[in-house]
């Protein structure tokens, strides 16, 4: 059974539609109604492009690195977010903090309210 933390491996469309990626991903939330869909960011080792004060890094030392399946660091690319349909996961790795899924959906709720520059 899924649920929101969970890092899985999806292939993660390109934004511009010319093709997907085998990456991890993470759950952050299942959409209402009955289709099973789910929002999902995606989860990219390089580090570099996450963005200040948003983007949530687990790194090597992190207290949930190792139960998150990630194979080294690597950025939760909040900004880089997806719907996907349950049937196209192919299998999870882990999962995040609860304290960190809870950053991120604040930070979420603050971007898409206005309140992020």
């Amino acid at each position: 059974m899924k649920k929101a933390g969970q890092v899985v491996v999806i292939k993660f469309p390109q934004t511009d539609y010319q093709g997907n990626k085998l990456r991890p991903a993470l759950l952050i939330a299942p959409l209402p109604g009955k289709y099973g869909d789910w929002l999902v960011c995606m989860i990219s080792s390089q580090i570099h492009q996450a963005i200040n004060n948003f983007d949530e890094v687990v790194y090597e030392d992190s207290i949930d690195f190792v139960r998150s399946g990630l194979k080294k660091a690597s950025a939760i690319r909040i900004s880089r977010l997806s719907i996907v349909s349950e049937d196209i996961l192919f299998g999870t790795t882990g999962e995040i903090s609860n304290e960190r899924l809870h950053r991120i959906k604040q930070k979420l709720a603050k971007w898409i309210s206005g309140n992020v520059q």
